[in-house]
């Protein structure tokens, strides 16, 4: 009957087929499922837990059958953030008589089993294999993804992606055709691809919620100008990591694409007022939203090209640097965070305001202007505040937590990388613990105490999935607009306000039936590849403050100087453990003296140590070694005289 009545419930509701996963105890401590990281925070959410003085609680492992670790949950919520074994072991949280289902602790662990999913919902959830000769009329919002335009910034987020953490790539070649690049490349070439041929597209599409162009303006039938925010990074990256793949032709095509239409798409400028919005929860023009005029975007792209020009002989880097000053003194200026519609009601495209603001003092901190820091610092106050709570769940006010009617999937997802970025940048060690609790909701440590993403048997059989993930979400909506049903990795919903109160029931009333009821009304409204797109950021800017690189001696200690032909010893520390069992690899750059860089193999100096080593001879003829990892501001490099 309960069955019966959830899916009544959903048809209701109107979100097309749903399908209940097993019963959720949710009077047991909710976890993360799957696992946490090794050396980051740990969080986990156990409602009665709300004694003066708290509840003690273990952690066991489930092998021995022994406490590993003990502590207190304070107002509902306990941590366990200085608990870092190493071992393959699970564990489960043991509080009050009640066990939560088990998890890992491992080196990078959430990187390991997010980062192939993160970009695999991408690769499957585009409108056609073909970028030129594409369907248009038969794909919602007219893609490149299914139930999106050219807002959803794939390329931008993906090449942001590859230069985080891109030895890590090199472990997945061949699904997109090429054995000779990893399949990440080849996706952020196909967006590429994709929004040269449709930088002047203005033809119908399937259908989108909404019109675009200025208010009083001709309607446009395709968001075409946001075409050129895909580009820009693409020209950026071609001179960090692109040239192997991308020809020189290529390349220039798409600069001078941007070039010559830049300002008359009104690219100069954070655009405001351009999205007439037809759905029921924003609708009429927007300052900005989720659909193609988000707060940040002018910043990302102004700055990609200034980066991109700052390599031509005939660049004009200086024009797109001062535009890029511009939108982002726009923001200090003008970002509000007591204005809905510059924070959540933004929703999906939220996090690209901080990102942003970020990514300036990443590249260019020399050129970001006066107050930069001091507005994200500004808005890490506003999280705070906003996530004083058991969840540590962004709320919307004091009287609100989350929405009544739409899922948050712009959220936590996307608020972990906003959360991580501006830690590092601010050395905000308690902004960086607030990112990985955005994390843990995700993976259950919510009031439905279900990952976000539903798993259904179809998905795990074609690895679309997380690994060690018990309970998935509770509805699915695979056959909408975007055809989700067998997209990997897809994210499907989020906790609706009411469930934030209905958790306070059940905990109270210990008659209270805690099985499918609680969650009847956990709706899925199919997901979108801007939902997505935010998790992906997450995953981009969580190694922020955990990957590095250094020289040593042949013995293991620090140098910043050795003799031609000496040994040293390069030490990679990056999210490249893929295999807690066996020795993984990866690479370096390693740059002489103004020579181009060669890549160097690392590998690791033990099965599970997470640190990638290579022992290296220095040449004669040179004067000054380089060892880096990563592009675009995530770079972390270390510098060497050769005497």
């Amino acid at each position: 009957m309960k069955k019966l009545l959830f899916i009544l419930a959903s048809t209701i509701i109107g979100i097309g087929s749903a399908a209940a996963q097993n019963a959720i105890d949710l009077t047991l401590p909710l976890v993360n499922q799957s696992g946490y990281n090794l050396g980051e925070s740990k969080h986990f959410v156990y409602p009665a837990a709300s004694k003066p003085l708290g509840t003690e609680f273990k952690i066991i492992n489930c092998r021995t059958g022994e406490a590993e670790y003990t502590g207190t949950a304070i107002s509902g919520e306990g941590w366990f953030t200085d608990f870092n074994p190493v071992t393959t072991d699970e564990f489960v949280v043991e509080i009050a008589g009640k066990r939560s289902v088990p998890f890992f602790i491992g080196d990078h662990y959430m990187e390991r089993i997010s980062s192939k999913l993160a970009y695999n919902f991408f690769i499957d959830v585009r409108g056609s294999e073909d970028p030129v000769n594409s369907n248009e009329k038969n794909v919602w919002g007219g893609g490149p993804s299914r139930d999106c335009g050219s807002y959803g910034l794939e390329a931008l987020f993906e090449v942001l992606f590859y230069a985080s953490n891109p030895a890590l790539f090199d472990n997945w070649k061949n699904e997109l055709g090429d054995d000779k690049c990893a399949d990440l490349i080849d996706l952020i070439l196909w967006h590429a691809e994709f929004a040269f041929h449709h930088k002047e597209f203005n033809q119908p599409i399937g259908q989108r919620f909404g019109t675009l162009g200025y208010p009083g303006s001709p309607r446009m039938r395709y968001d075409y100008w946001n075409t050129l925010d895909h580009l820009a990074p693409v020209c950026a990256a071609y001179h960090s990591f692109l040239k192997p793949y991308l020809s020189e032709e290529q390349y220039q095509a798409y600069r001078k694409a941007c070039l010559e239409r830049w300002e008359a798409y009104d690219r100069h400028k954070e655009v405001r007022y351009w999205v007439y919005s037809t759905k029921w929860v924003d609708s009429g023009f927007q300052e900005f939203n989720e659909m193609g005029n988000a707060f940040g975007q002018g910043v990302f792209r102004n700055l990609f090209m200034y980066l991109c020009e700052k390599n031509e002989p005939d660049g004009q880097p200086d024009k797109f640097l001062k535009w890029a000053q511009e939108c982002a003194q726009d923001i200090i200026m003008n970002w509000d965070f007591n204005n809905p519609r510059h924070m959540w009601w933004m929703r999906n495209a939220e996090h690209i305001t901080p990102q942003a603001l970020a990514f300036f003092l990443m590249v260019a901190p020399e050129h970001a202007p006066a107050g930069t820091k001091e507005k994200l610092q500004q808005w890490a106050i506003y999280v705070k505040q906003r996530t004083n709570n058991p969840w540590r769940y962004r709320s919307h006010s004091e009287e609100e937590m989350a929405h009544d009617k739409t899922k948050e999937l712009g959220g936590p997802p996307a608020l972990a990388g906003s959360m991580f970025a501006v830690a590092h940048l601010t050395d905000d060690t308690y902004l960086r613990q607030l990112g990985w609790a955005q994390v843990d909701f995700v993976f259950g440590a919510n009031p439905c105490g279900a990952h976000i993403s539903h798993k259904s048997p179809e998905r795990v059989e074609i690895g679309g999935y997380w690994e060690g993930v018990e309970h998935g979400w509770i509805a699915s909506h695979p056959n909408g607009a975007a055809k989700l049903g067998l997209v990997r990795g897809t994210l499907d919903g989020t906790p609706l306000n009411a469930h934030f109160k209905k958790i306070d029931i059940v905990i109270n009333n210990p008659t209270h039936d805690t099985g499918d009821t609680i969650n009847a009304d956990a709706y899925a409204t199919e997901g979108w590849a801007v939902s997505n797109r935010g998790w992906l950021a997450s995953v981009t800017f969580s190694t922020l403050a955990s990957q590095s690189i250094r020289i040593v001696s042949r013995e293991g200690t620090p140098i910043t100087s050795a003799k031609r032909g000496e040994k040293i010893r390069i030490e990679l520390k990056a999210a490249l453990n893929q295999n807690y069992k066996a020795i993984d690899k990866g690479w370096v750059d390693i740059k002489l003296d103004n020579n181009e860089p060669t890549r160097l193999e690392v590998i690791e100096s033990a099965p599970n140590s997470g640190v990638f080593v290579a022992e290296y001879t220095l040449p004669k003829g040179h004067k000054q070694l380089c060892a880096s990892y990563g592009y675009l501001g995530f770079t972390k490099s270390a510098e060497l005289a050769i005497r």
